[in-house]
């Protein structure tokens, strides 16, 4: 299926609120979960996650969901998690990765890390414009969430007093909030060139969100998540 068709399959309001949801959950959804997450019943909800599947916009497998094995602990159940393949539409045709592959191969090559990391900060800097740096965790993630990182927020009690889910690796309780991003947007040419995108990447977020506020970016890569977090500043301070 080309990439213009399937997405054209989230016109759909029920099939991409059923996507929304499962790409941002960043673990397996099943049936009912995502059924109920869309409000609509799981049988509709069951069509068209296959329907998003079958597209190639998410992946599933098969898992008994009550944790039990052997006789009666019940049938396989669909799970979905957001396929990590890249779909994208460009009318008339554009090759921007490409010649991003390039550049950073050049640059990489001729050591301007340095130079590509200061240039990456004051773009942050201009993004950010006039406005202070982030004053707390949760303005960061809308900031976060504006330029496509997809942010959530890992540890202990958040400032408005809401508890963070507990992430997949079993975060420790009491552990300081942090916010990780389940969505890098320079993915592709960072999986060939991770140093030197990464570093850019930080410097970005450096400059995006300030660097003399009450919330600061630190590298700390995980498979499958951004390389960035952002913290409160004092963390590492105490």
């Amino acid at each position: 299926m080309k990439d213009i068709d399937s997405i054209a399959l989230l016109q759909d309001p029920v099939r991409r609120r059923l996507y929304e949801y499962v790409a941002a959950q960043g673990r397996e959804v099943g049936r009912n979960e995502a059924a109920e997450a869309a409000g609509v019943a799981r049988t509709l909800a069951a069509h068209h996650l296959d329907k998003l599947t079958e597209a190639g916009l998410l992946e599933c497998a098969s898992r008994r969901l009550t944790g039990r094995s052997g006789p009666g602990a019940g049938r396989p159940a669909k799970v979905y998690t957001r396929a990590r393949v890249e779909r994208s539409v460009s009318l008339p045709a554009r090759d921007y990765r490409t010649a991003a592959e390039l550049l950073a191969e050049a640059a990489e090559q001729a050591g301007l890390d340095a130079g590509l990391c200061a240039a990456a900060h004051r773009r942050g800097e201009a993004l950010r414009g006039s406005a202070a740096p982030c004053g707390s965790l949760e303005e960061a993630m809308r900031v976060l969430a504006a330029r496509g990182y997809e942010p959530h927020l890992e540890g202990a009690e958040s400032t408005d007093g809401v508890q963070a889910a507990e992430d997949s690796e079993g975060t420790a309780a009491g552990a300081p909030p942090v916010v990780r991003m389940r969505n890098c947007p320079f993915h592709a040419v960072a999986e060939r060139f991770p140093p030197l995108v990464c570093g850019m990447n930080l410097a970005l977020l450096e400059g995006l969100l300030g660097t003399d506020g009450p919330v600061r970016a630190r590298m700390d890569a995980r498979p499958g998540e951004c390389c960035v977090v952002v913290e409160n500043s004092k963390n590492n301070d105490d």
